[in-house]
């Protein structure tokens, strides 16, 4: 048998087998899909179920309450049934909690004090409260960098806190926690020993940890199912990372990141999209394969415009992402990349979106950091339906449940509906 077909069988062979719309994320099932239980909703993308919730607001429009918030951050709501999640900083990050609202009036039911020592480093787009916290209607995760992974019950009592080394990155740590059958995991990049890491979701004992050699980054990881095998995706510094998310074991890697990147994966038509660094490029890639693919698995790449902060979302046909650099949005197409429109939201402020986007009722909404919902119609040419005005700087992005909006803005939660 001739040599390059005799390696062509063996790459054949190594391969996952992957068939017509067989990779997909693995999403929330059970009563948590009906929630938004953790970083972007129970897909984990910011779809939303269901129909009836407004599109129209302002800072008294369509506010059904509005509640203050001690501290700050940039952690995004979470919910469960009738409760709210938020983490929150205080005296400039030296009272880290975890907080608890009753969802249907904002009331605050409690406040969970993190133990700490000292005080991480942080910035003005991250402070010591930027990781969303994730539950499974027993236990809330959260993650406060360097000052460790905690679980708290629904009373508000700390049932295990694990321990971190010190994370030392130049603007503090940020990545949100993740769920996987019995574990959570998490992913830390900073100056010292990156690593991506599991832990026992009772117990919080760790289950593995891999090291990683990469230096920086602030984002979250997804889990996929790619035919036969579930793989947890990383995207951060310079490259994205597939590991086993049972054992930790590095599957494929693909390079073509910048420097620093923060946008979460999004996934649809059988690709991964990565996005990273200041308007670098954005990454479509097959999973699946071994070792490095990059040659092999990236089906289309942007060259540069691909958002800083926010996430992407898929929608239909088309992938979205939001430039922070000069507030324009690109529609691709999914498959190929052809890009169908560009328009401006708003004025275009350096880094001035943060929240990632959410999509409901065939529109797709960006909101700024100057509180400006931009609601798009979703669709192959730019039509700007109209602009919502909170009045209030937001950093975090929303969480919908049961037709309604719940934002966390710099100094309040509020709750929109009709």
């Amino acid at each position: 048998m001739p040599t390059q077909v005799l390696f062509v069988l063996v790459c054949l062979l190594a391969a996952p087998v992957l068939s017509e719309d067989n990779v997909h994320m693995i999403t929330v099932e059970g009563e948590g899909a009906d929630y938004w239980p953790g970083w972007r909703g129970p897909s984990a993308q910011g779809y939303v179920k269901g129909s009836g919730y407004p599109d129209t607001w302002s800072s008294t429009d369509n506010v059904l309450w509005k509640v203050s918030v001690p501290g700050s951050g940039n952690s995004s709501p979470i919910v469960w049934r009738d409760r709210i999640f938020l983490t929150t900083s205080r005296a400039g990050g030296r009272k880290l909690s975890l907080l608890s609202f009753d969802r249907t009036n904002g009331k605050m039911l409690w406040e969970t004090v993190i133990p700490q020592n000292g005080v991480e480093r942080g910035h003005d787009k991250n402070g010591h409260a930027s990781a969303t916290p994730v539950t499974d209607g027993r236990l809330v995760y959260a993650s406060f960098g360097t000052h460790g992974l905690v679980a708290i019950d629904y009373d508000g009592n700390i049932v295990w806190h694990e321990k971190m080394p010190k994370l030392d990155n130049y603007h503090g740590s940020a990545g949100s926690p993740i769920l996987y059958q019995n574990t959570v995991i998490l992913y830390q990049d900073h100056q010292q020993e990156s690593f991506v890491a599991a832990f026992h979701k009772q117990a919080g004992k760790m289950i593995w940890r891999t090291q990683r050699d990469t230096r920086t980054g602030w984002g979250t990881p997804v889990l996929i199912r790619a035919g036969r095998r579930d793989e947890l995706i990383v995207s951060s510094q310079h490259k994205v990372t597939a590991y086993d998310p049972a054992t930790g074991a590095e599957q494929w890697f693909v390079t073509g990141n910048k420097f620093e990147v923060i946008p979460t994966p999004v996934v649809g038509h059988d690709l991964v999209f990565a996005s990273s660094g200041r308007a670098g490029p954005t990454l479509a890639i097959r999973p699946g394969g071994h070792g490095d693919v990059t040659d092999t698995h990236v089906e289309w790449q942007s060259p540069k415009g691909a958002p800083f902060v926010p996430s992407g979302i898929i929608v239909d046909e088309q992938l979205y992402t939001i430039n922070d650099m000069q507030a324009i949005v690109t529609s691709f197409e999914a498959t190929t990349g052809k890009v169908l429109f560009q328009g401006r939201l708003g004025n275009a402020p350096k880094e001035g979106f943060s929240a990632s986007p959410v999509t409901v009722d065939g529109k797709v909404f960006f909101t700024n950091d100057e509180g400006e919902t931009f609601v798009l119609k979703a669709g192959p040419e730019f039509e700007l339906l109209h602009v919502n005005h909170l009045g209030s700087r937001t950093l975090a992005s929303p969480a919908l449940v049961d037709g309604r909006w719940y934002f966390r803005t710099q100094n309040e939660l509020i709750c929109i509906g009709s």
